[in-house]
């Protein structure tokens, strides 16, 4: 007997069948994690636009040791919180 194995890409997965109704919760749920991660991101770079800010105005000397110029400063604060 000859048994020749089949290549792994070329194997049929069988997935067991899942409801629409569940399917559509699981979408619901993979959209709504994903918006939450988004909006996430959004507020970590507000508030370090907001603490790079102030730390500019209290004490602009920081800003030199982080290895910025005041210009390059000025241009990440400018920035709305959607852009990176």
């Amino acid at each position: 007997m000859n048994h020749v194995p089949i290549p792994v890409s070329r194997q049929r997965v069988v997935r067991p069948a899942v409801p629409a109704r569940e399917e559509n919760r699981l979408r619901w749920h993979t959209n709504f994690v994903a918006l939450r991660r988004i909006v996430a991101t959004w507020e970590k770079r507000a508030r370090f636009r907001r603490d790079l800010e102030q730390v500019s105005r209290n004490d602009p000397h920081l800003i030199d040791d982080i290895g910025l110029t005041r210009r390059q400063v000025e241009i990440e604060i400018a920035k709305h919180f959607w852009q990176a």
